[in-house]
């Protein structure tokens, strides 16, 4: 588990953080909010091993038993709320391993924290539950509700929480980070962060695919003929890609980066501009064959398939109505 000093982005939340220690300012709850792979779970986690750690100072020291601890997930006074259910937190977890726990004082440390991730999926009950503990906490306790989206809070916990909201990290941050700790070479590294959009740990996701080669080929193969291919078996091209680690979003993300290479290209002729530079060949040729409107009308498809997915419409007819607008266009 890295040290404050170590994350990438995010300085002015790691500053908040650290002036709460100095200050002896430390709130009793927190909202970490960002979209899956923002970086909650690592300022969380290194907020709490800093809040517990022997030395008492701004940054986790990473030696100390409590550190070590910690970085072992067994530190008995971080305590992670966890859920049975896959898509709700319910009343009975929060009563079970908060409401009920946070009474009984820190086994060695000078707080007690519970760390909730997915908190967006706590329900009503469970968020009322919750409240009753936020409204009057024990001096000691620090709550942390690790969120995708804030605006599933009840306006009572919003008010009585400090929010953090997570912005995106500088592109050459996240490329200088995929080559400098992975070793990763430039030219995935630009792939890599084209595809991240501010998300290090989407970046880190696909830098670290064992099979990126064959991701990145088998989606560039699928680009580079999808206009002669037949809408049954272009279906079939991205089931098959969609087998691998990465999910069916990720992919159209990849798909996204290839089709602003073509606008690119369409508005200004530059090859080293690109990500998918070796593929200038028909790239160049999709941006002949289409028009501005065509393709800014492929990539709102894409942002429209992907929110579509979220809400659960049906695969199928989610990639029907893309890969009808990509022949159209």
């Amino acid at each position: 588990m890295p040290q404050f000093k170590d994350i990438r982005g995010h300085q002015q939340i790691i500053r908040h953080l650290q002036n709460a220690i100095n200050l002896n300012k430390v709130s009793h709850a927190y909202i970490f909010n960002g979209e899956e792979g923002s970086g909650k779970n690592i300022l969380a986690s290194t907020f709490a091993m800093a809040l517990q750690c022997d030395r008492k100072e701004a940054e986790p020291c990473l030696e100390c038993r409590s550190c070590r601890q910690a970085e072992n997930r067994n530190q008995p006074d971080i305590i992670r709320i966890t859920h049975e259910k896959p898509n709700s937190i319910g009343v009975e977890d929060i009563r079970v391993q908060l409401n009920a726990d946070i009474m009984i004082k820190p086994y060695s440390s000078p707080y007690k924290i519970y760390i909730i991730d997915e908190a967006e999926k706590l329900t009503v009950q469970a968020q009322n539950a919750l409240l009753k503990t936020i409204e009057e906490p024990p001096a000691y306790a620090v709550i942390m509700l690790l969120t995708t989206n804030a605006d599933e809070f009840l306006p009572t916990i919003l008010s009585r929480c400090v929010s953090l909201n997570l912005k995106t990290v500088e592109d050459a941050d996240i490329k200088k980070y995929l080559m400098e700790e992975l070793q990763i070479p430039d030219y995935q590294a630009d792939l890599c962060t084209a595809f991240a959009q501010g998300n290090m740990g989407k970046a880190i996701k696909l830098a670290s695919a064992e099979n990126f080669n064959q991701i990145k080929d088998e989606t560039v193969q699928l680009l580079k003929y999808i206009n002669e291919m037949e809408i049954s078996e272009i279906v079939e091209a991205i089931k098959k890609i969609s087998t691998h680690k990465l999910d069916v979003q990720d992919y159209f993300d990849l798909i996204m980066i290839w089709y602003r290479d073509v606008l690119l290209f369409k508005a200004t002729s530059d090859v080293d501009s690109l990500i998918f530079k070796d593929e200038v060949r028909y790239i160049q040729k999709q941006a002949n064959r289409s028009s501005y409107e065509g393709i800014e009308a492929i990539i709102n498809a894409l942002e429209n398939a992907k929110a579509r997915l979220n809400a659960n419409v049906n695969f199928d007819l989610v990639m029907e109505l893309l890969l009808l607008t990509i022949k159209e266009n």
